[in-house]
């Protein structure tokens, strides 16, 4: 019944501006994959089903589950089934930290993953519907929507699929580690990436540092940053108004050449003819 309440709320907002940390995702045609970057969010399908790739890992979901995202990471993702309606919800990992300390026993972290999909409990979806439902009373949002949204975060913490985020607030873990590498790596893509130097200022030996790391991302660092490359490129040529050499020299790549072959096996065109058809 839950399930069915927030789709029939979802569905009567019209309005197609997110509300503060909450979006509506609606799509009337299943997608070929497309190449973004998550971030930590919540994703709950209303309507339809989804793919997403994150290296070697695929996940599908449909109606009433979810998928929890913990880190940055860049994936490959399609609507399989449509209509698609869905609820995304930004999670702030510095909420998930304040509530650590409040919570006794957070739940198990035991072979979690950066991505995970689970059905969404009751609680988790009474508490989404609540903070959708502000958006459409701004006098009662100003006061209620911290505290729905602090709701929210604990429900996630709780949540047995939600173990890499609770290992994610531990700043001495192996999935904190590794955040922060990313956070390294997103702040200068341009530059060459130093395994031994970048292990190291996370505290981890270069061998440990490629083996978590590729376990949260499931990628590997260079690869990683090959995909941000790429993908500030194309936000680039199809925003900025950058020509091919222009993006591909901002991003870090020293060939053009190389980067139009990397640009078309991961986005299934060159450069030139996806700027085409998007100023077409």
């Amino acid at each position: 019944m839950l399930l069915e309440k927030l789709i029939e709320q979802a569905s009567r907002r019209v309005s197609p501006d997110p509300i503060d940390g909450m979006a509506l995702l609606r799509q009337d045609h299943p997608s070929s994959l497309e190449a973004s970057l998550y971030e930590p969010v919540l994703c709950l399908i209303l309507q339809g089903r989804k793919q997403v790739l994150i290296g070697s890992q695929t996940l599908s979901f449909g109606p009433g589950e979810c998928l929890l995202v913990s880190h940055d990471l860049p994936v490959r993702s399609r609507v399989t089934k449509a209509p698609y309606l869905a609820l995304v919800f930004r999670v702030d990992v510095a909420a998930i930290r304040k509530l650590y300390d409040e919570v006794a026993e957070p739940g198990p972290d035991d072979g979690a993953r950066a991505a995970e999909t689970h059905r969404a409990d009751p609680g988790l979806l009474d508490a989404l519907g609540r903070y959708l439902a502000l958006g459409d009373s701004p006098s009662d949002a100003k006061v209620l929507r911290p505290l729905v949204s602090k709701e929210i975060h604990y429900r996630l913490l709780v949540a047995p699929f939600a173990g890499m985020l609770r290992r994610l607030i531990r700043h001495d873990s192996d999935a904190s580690a590794i955040a922060r590498a990313i956070g390294y790596i997103r702040g200068d893509i341009r530059s060459a990436i130093a395994i031994p130097a970048l292990a190291r200022q996370v505290g981890m030996s270069p061998s440990s540092f490629h083996k978590h790391f590729k376990t949260v991302t499931r990628t590997t660092p260079l690869q990683y940053q090959k995909d941000l490359r790429l993908l500030e490129a194309r936000r680039l040529l199809k925003t900025g108004g950058a020509s091919v050499t222009a993006a591909a020299f901002d991003v870090g790549y020293e060939s053009p050449n190389q980067f139009s072959r990397e640009y078309a096996r991961k986005f299934g065109l060159p450069p030139s003819q996806d700027l085409a058809m998007a100023t077409g």
